[in-house]
């Protein structure tokens, strides 16, 4: 199997046939495009007997006029193949979920009966369905894969200028690769050049070494925030959901004396509403200086949720600042999310901030740094998918990548004045969740991998929603099982590109549908790959048999966690000979689990 590079296409505008001539370029109906060349990998990069190339390449108007552009590609064609292609398809963001599929058999999860655009645009660069029925796409890396050749990556080496999207499609000649800068419809403005994210191929290795190599590529790029300490800590999501309340806190801050935790983190459900996160509903009657005194008063660092791009309809930074809130093409707010246990006024509909307004950014800088001033130095930002989706924005020149991460560069901004003001040892910690990935490296510290654990192994075991709003993306719904498969597929990302967040741990035996045996899995996943490790339990609920697991998770995470430090990272062997993963492994052992029912068998590492 060989890629041959072919062409680039700009949608709207045509084609330029390469003819494999580097440093061709021309005109496509007033876009210009070209090649810069190739250029390898740095060799201390690359396993042993590995190969690659970079491909830079870059757009311009050549209109003498404003004008939109959707996407580029550079196209491959996928020729030599011998038996079913199949294709690791690596998920958008956080919770977007990631396998490995066979082109011809397999469909793009936009093609369901059924399928929202507003679902499509939080698991997907593009928001669109696809145009060709048999197309597979993954996002921002991928690994193609014959019966008898090596594996072949293709990636993009960053995300901060636009989405990378790879999708394999049926071509006239065979399958191509069409390796997409995604820009989101952002408008060129007249005569200007932009550089385009580099195009990397490599091969001569195993699929988990090609990955790993890739990981420590784009996080050299991004210049990845990998230094902060093993992770230890405790969440109040997975037991009260959005019914926390103060009292509920302060119980488990008393028994905390007796379990190993560092970070003390309130989750959803303190807040007056979605947006106003500075002010406390009455659940929370000692507001949010008092709350995270407390915590560091116990010895532990306080941390807090938020998702800093919503706001609820009615809000009062959506009332107060309408100017503030992101358009759709009728003039409407942006809606961004849909969640109905918010209600918000439109019964769980969320309003987008625009990320792009000058006010917005120093909104979001302002709040970051009054949280981390409070005293809350431990920031989870979630559902920031929000500033990716199609609409009307204040600025049209920004790609959704920018967008995004102009609300974490802002974010990262208020958080680290405050930490030097305060005298935070090393500084503010940023946890990003319903993150698009490829958009945050160097921002964060670490990143949520998964979808959401819950107190069930799937979601037909367990009492959790109804999937039919997710249609072609049921995977991404919470459930362990869900999140047992992006840790596993995305094991080799830690302390490359940040530190992993698989999600949080479940010890408890009570009010929870997720057994015993599923239980130890999931803590075994979460130790043999060294990511965070936070309980999230009512700590009254927990005995003997629960502090000894965590015991030894604690003991198998360090260790992995430091492995990784010195480039042994998680794998998951296997990876492309099965829809899901089914095994992970590490220098402390190696974790085969059976997919359906949550029972595993770990085998210590030497």
């Amino acid at each position: 199997m060989r890629l041959i590079p072919d062409r680039i296409e700009v949608a709207g505008s045509g084609r330029l046939r390469l003819d494999g001539a580097p440093g061709a370029g021309g005109e496509l109906q007033g876009v210009a495009t070209g090649l810069t060349g190739t250029e390898g990998w740095p060799g201390d990069l690359l396993p042993a007997g590995a190969h690659a190339e970079r491909l830079g390449w870059w757009l311009a108007d050549d209109t003498g006029t404003a004008r939109a552009v959707r996407s580029a590609a550079v196209v491959f064609r996928v020729v030599d193949v011998q038996g079913p292609l199949r294709m690791f398809r690596h998920g958008y963001q956080s919770w977007s979920p990631c396998s490995t599929a066979t082109f011809g058999v397999d469909r793009d999860p936009s093609l369901a009966a059924g399928s929202l655009e507003l679902v499509r645009g939080v698991h997907q660069a593009d928001q669109r369905v696809v145009d060709d029925p048999l197309e597979l796409r993954s996002e921002w890396v991928t690994v193609l894969v014959d019966d008898r050749h090596e594996p072949v990556l293709v990636g993009f080496d960053a995300g901060t200028e636009h989405d990378g999207t790879l999708r394999l499609r049926d071509g006239q000649e065979g399958p191509e690769l069409w390796c997409e800068a995604f820009l989101g419809d952002a408008v060129l403005r007249p005569a200007e050049r932009c550089s385009l994210h580099d195009v990397v191929v490599a091969t001569g290795a195993s699929v988990e070494d090609l990955l790993a190599a890739w990981a420590t590529l784009a996080g050299e790029v991004g210049r990845a925030r990998t230094s902060a300490p093993y992770q230890v800590g405790w969440c109040s999501w997975y037991h009260y959901f959005h019914d926390v309340t103060e009292a509920d806190l302060d119980a488990n801050l008393a028994l905390a004396d007796d379990w190993p935790f560092e970070v003390f983190q309130l989750d959803d459900g303190y807040q007056a509403a979605i947006g106003d996160w500075l002010v406390t509903n009455p659940r929370f009657p000692s507001g949010l200086d008092a709350i995270a005194g407390r915590i560091a008063a116990a010895g532990r660092r306080p941390g807090i949720w938020l998702a800093p791009f919503l706001a609820a309809p009615d809000s009062a930074v959506a009332t107060r600042h309408p100017e503030w809130l992101a358009r759709s093409a009728d003039g409407s707010p942006l809606v961004t999310m849909f969640n109905p246990p918010w209600g918000g006024g439109l019964d769980g509909f969320m309003y987008g901030l625009d990320t792009t307004h000058p006010e917005v950014l120093a909104h979001l800088e302002q709040v970051a740094g009054s949280l981390v001033e409070a005293g809350f130095s431990y920031l989870k930002l979630d559902f920031t998918f929000a500033p990716s989706l199609d609409g009307v924005w204040h600025d049209r020149s920004r790609t959704p990548a920018q967008r995004v991460r102009a609300g974490f560069e802002s974010l990262r901004r208020g958080a680290d004045r405050a930490a030097a003001l305060a005298g935070v040892a090393g500084g503010a910690f940023l946890l990003g969740c319903g993150a698009p990935l490829s958009h945050v490296v160097g921002l964060v510290d670490a990143n949520r991998i998964g979808a959401d654990v819950a107190p069930w192994w799937t979601a037909s075991t367990g009492a959790g929603p109804g999937t039919a709003v997710l249609a072609g993306y049921e995977d991404s719904e919470p459930s362990t099982a869900n999140a047992w498969r992006n840790t596993a597929a995305r094991a080799f990302m830690h302390r490359r590109l940040w530190l992993n967040d698989p999600d949080c741990l479940m010890l408890r035996q009570q009010h929870t549908a997720l057994g015993p045996e599923a239980s130890a899995t999931w803590a075994h996943a979460v130790g043999v790959t060294g990511g965070m490790a936070l309980v999230s339990d009512d700590l009254a609920l927990l005995g003997a048999d629960a502090r000894r697991l965590l015991d030894d998770v604690l003991e198998l995470g360090r260790r992995a966690d430091a492995a990784s430090s010195e480039g042994r990272v998680a794998t998951a062997p296997g990876l492309m000979d099965a829809g899901v993963p089914t095994a992970v492994g590490s220098p402390v052992g190696r974790l085969d689990v059976d997919v359906t029912t949550g029972r595993s068998t770990f085998r210590p590492g030497a």
